[in-house]
């Protein structure tokens, strides 16, 4: 298995920290809490099925592939344009693709469970050309009036495509995971079969995304160490052998702990959250893009990227480029 090509997209519009200002926020609080100082907010009518699928076209573009051998879509994402149908389905139909699509939700997770998905159909022989995508709309789901959640997201898009490769390409291992008994960290009540939204129409905004960030922080922490030696182990690899690094993009201070906790070299590891902030289930595709656009990525690199999320989940990849 391996990627034949990948592409990103983001809003054109820039929301700067100082541009918070008029809601109460501050933007010295934002970058030292966070290390965000922009992100991209997607306009009135642009939903993610347009921003995954900008994304995918560059990325079927980079390939060079005929969009008519695309048999499998895989699109991960926790902003569905509607509750029904699948959002991969109204991409699969704006690409003029003949091909199963379907959506993956494990909050910012989501790219790495629809990436292993994807993999595995290629890796099983069930699809010979594998399109898969993390794209949100973040700033939909999120009340301008909590500061503890508001200045932390963005939006955007990545996409990758999968082929049958050597044996020297593709999945080296992975570690993936959840745990229940945190999904009420990080959630949204309001909008499912347990609280519809009529049911719940008293104005308490709890159709917003709601986090706990303290706990989060201290979990993420401790769960990067554990499934990252987990993927690591399992591929009888070590920290030295790996090229680079790609954690998902949701707080400096998240990653920079990390990092240090594990012991990896700064300069292995790539981050762009002071330009997009939280993009959730585009952060890791959207750095991947970037990141190889900027040479850091060569055929043959061994790059590490570890997702985590509400659900609580979890999902740690090695893969050989």
């Amino acid at each position: 298995m391996q990627a034949v090509g990948i592409g990103s997209a983001v809003p054109a519009t820039i929301v700067r920290n100082e541009d918070l200002s008029a809601l109460g926020y501050d933007a010295d609080w934002i970058v030292q809490r966070t290390g965000i100082l922009q992100r991209r907010h997607a306009e009135p009518d642009v939903a993610t099925s347009d921003l995954a699928v900008e994304a995918a076209r560059r990325c079927i573009e980079h390939a060079d592939v005929d969009p008519r051998e695309i048999d499998l879509v895989v699109l991960g994402t926790t902003t569905p344009d509607q509750l029904m149908p699948a959002t991969a389905s109204l991409v699969q139909d704006r690409l003029g693709l003949c091909a199963l699509a379907m959506d993956m939700q494990a909050a910012c997770s989501s790219f790495i469970y629809a990436m292993i998905t994807g993999m595995q159909y290629v890796a099983t022989g069930c699809s010979r050309l594998a399109l898969v995508i993390g794209a949100d709309c973040n700033s939909r789901i999120v009340n301008p009036a909590d500061k503890r959640t508001y200045p932390l997201f963005g939006d955007g898009a990545g996409a990758m495509l999968l082929s049958a490769g050597s044996e020297d390409q593709g999945l080296l291992s992975y570690a993936v995971g959840s745990d229940g008994s945190g999904c009420s960290l990080l959630c949204r009540p309001v909008g499912g079969s347990r609280m519809p939204f009529a049911a719940a129409d008293d104005g308490n905004a709890r159709h917003y995304m709601e986090m706990e960030g303290r706990p989060i922080f201290k979990w993420a922490i401790r769960m990067l160490r554990e499934t990252v030696y987990e993927t690591l182990q399992a591929a009888d690899m070590t920290l030295d052998q790996v090229d680079l690094v790609i954690f998902h993009q949701a707080n400096m201070r998240i990653i920079g702990a990390a990092v240090k906790d594990l012991g990896i070299h700064p300069e292995k590891v790539f981050n762009n959250l002071d330009r997009y902030g939280n993009t959730a289930s585009a952060s890791i595709p959207l750095a991947l893009d970037e990141a190889f656009r900027q040479g850091r990525i060569e055929r043959g690199d061994r790059l590490l990227l570890s997702g985590f999320g509400g659900g609580l989940s979890w999902g740690t990849t090695l893969m050989r480029w």
